[in-house]
């Protein structure tokens, strides 16, 4: 009997898929399935069957094979049960992508225990926010972490470095899982601010079956491909999509640690020949900016995308670069993936600029404040058919002629302006365009006159003047409706960001609120 991963047409997705068929792609049933087994232990029979290729910022590569991290993780769960980690015990993992990384995600899973990963730029507020929530028996760290965690009541700390692995040697390579499929294995901490409290996605590990959509039709994994995604894994797209996904179909992926250099990245897609990647919209822009864009060849067949729009300036580069169409996989943290363009697939006109179309048995519509469906080009919430019930995104968008979906912004991105509703993610698209401008953001800021007007975050190739600004204001109008361009350009070195690279517009808006409270506070004191 054929399985989903066989086939590659959008008709074939919507006529074969189930899922019933969802679970014959792994080994573990209803009842009894490990993630770690999934991802690693059953594809380590061949000795030289490379797992992940991970590409060092600092210029070297680190190749993993299947069974280096079978052996590894096990012997990392003999470890932890020697320390009391039992399973529903939280463990922290605080590690750049490497083999002490997956040494210790997988030898956590597989020991019943829950792996807590944790963003390696965190500092104190953000690690103490998140290990107050989950309260975590140990953290695993490097030597450059540790000295902010150490001191942390009930939490035992341990630095994960070459002597540590070394020493690992002496417990058995094989280790036996024991975890029922709706077992606990991940909490996966959302992108908020260290100033605020982030939420903790409980994922059990089936969800590894439920996430297989996303793989099969939002980055199109199949079989063959060889896979990267440059997102970290602390975060719901780097661990979940750009890591478990495609080493539970047993291919070969890559990942980058350290600071993201797109030079550095291209290089890795040349050198090792990756036909498929996934990444946020903030690589593709960096991808665009590189000097060295043009100094390789490539093997790139598909492309995705996700966390925030990609603008058309960018999306229209890769394209021309790659070859291949860039392809939106839309979702959230909380819901999961909904919306995908089907990668891959021939039979699926890929729209540029669209979210593409649901999952194969999803049910998403666009709806009015009074809970109507939209009709098409009528922008309003999108929302999925969830158990009987519409779950809201808290993303507007709108659908054409044809059932593609287009996103519109999120709900307090829209920005009103002398009575029209003009959408944030259109403005930037439209900025962007404009050759001298590399990153654009925008909000609406308070107008005596108008109520609202747009005002524009601008990182620039050339100083920001006067000039630059009126080019990029008629370029806008050029493009939009005339009262739809900033009437306000800022010029910065840098864009706020959230921990996972989206564009941080709540944190602008709330800059610009404080400078108006510091004009208002001294009338009020008069």
């Amino acid at each position: 009997m054929n399985k989903l991963t066989d086939y590659t047409s959008y008709a074939d997705a919507q006529h074969h898929w189930s899922v019933e068929k969802l679970w014959d792609i792994f080994d573990g049933s209803r009842e009894q399935l490990n993630i770690a087994h999934e991802c690693i232990d059953r594809h380590a029979t061949d000795p030289e069957r490379v797992a992940i290729i991970v590409v060092h910022a600092d210029g070297h590569d680190e190749i993993l094979t299947y069974r280096e991290i079978a052996q590894d993780s096990s012997r990392f769960a003999h470890y932890l049960a020697e320390q009391g980690i039992g399973p529903g015990d939280r463990v922290a993992v605080m590690l750049e992508p490497s083999r002490a990384f997956y040494t210790t995600l997988f030898g956590v899973m597989k020991t019943g225990a829950i792996a807590v990963p944790l963003f390696t730029l965190f500092g104190p507020d953000g690690i103490r926010l998140r290990v107050g929530d989950c309260a975590p028996k140990m953290l695993f760290t490097n030597d450059e972490k540790i000295s902010m965690v150490e001191d942390t009541p009930s939490l035992v700390s341990v630095v994960v470095n070459n002597a540590f692995l070394t020493d690992l040697s002496r417990y058995d390579e094989r280790y036996t899982v024991r975890t029922g499929s709706d077992d606990l294995a991940i909490f996966q901490y959302t992108s908020g601010t260290t100033r605020e409290q982030p939420d903790a996605i409980k994922h059990s590990h089936k969800a590894l079956v439920t996430l297989m959509v996303a793989a099969l039709y939002g980055t199109g994994l199949r079989p063959g491909d060889r896979f990267f995604c440059p997102s970290s894994p602390a975060w719901g797209h780097g661990l979940w999509h750009g890591t478990l996904a495609p080493l539970a179909l047993g291919l070969t992926i890559g990942a980058f640690s350290g600071r993201y250099n797109a030079s550095r990245l291209l290089q890795a897609l040349s050198e090792h020949k990756f036909t498929n990647m996934s990444a946020a919209a903030t690589h593709y822009r960096m991808i665009r900016n590189s000097p060295d864009v043009n100094t390789y060849s490539y093997s790139i067949k598909k492309l995705s995308f996700t966390g925030e729009p990609i603008d058309s300036a960018t999306e229209s580069f890769i394209e021309d670069l790659f070859g291949a169409s860039v392809c939106s996989m839309y979702g959230t943290t909380e819901i999961g993936v909904i919306l995908v363009s089907y990668p891959g697939a021939d039979d699926f006109p890929v729209k540029n600029g669209s979210l593409g179309k649901p999952i194969p048995g999803g049910v998403v519509e666009v709806h009015d404040a009074d809970g109507n469906v939209c009709l098409p080009g009528t922008v309003g919430e999108m929302k999925v058919l969830r158990r009987g019930a519409w779950i809201p995104t808290k993303d507007l968008g709108r659908t054409d002629e044809d059932g593609y979906f287009y996103h519109a912004g999120r709900a307090d991105d829209v920005i009103i302006s002398a009575g029209w509703t003009m959408s944030a993610v259109e403005i930037e698209d439209a900025i962007l365009k404009h050759p001298d401008v590399l990153e654009a953001a925008a909000i609406g800021v308070p107008d005596e006159l108008r109520g609202q007007v747009v005002k524009a975050f601008v990182v620039a190739k050339r100083p920001g003047d006067e000039q630059l600004k009126q080019d990029i204001q008629d370029s806008v109008r050029s493009q939009l409706s005339q009262h739809e361009y900033p009437r306000q350009i800022a010029f910065v070195s840098e864009l706020p960001k959230t921990p996972a690279g989206k564009v941080h517009r709540k944190k602008l808006r709330e800059q610009e609120a404080g400078k108006v409270q510091r004009e208002i506070e001294p009338i009020s004191q008069q």
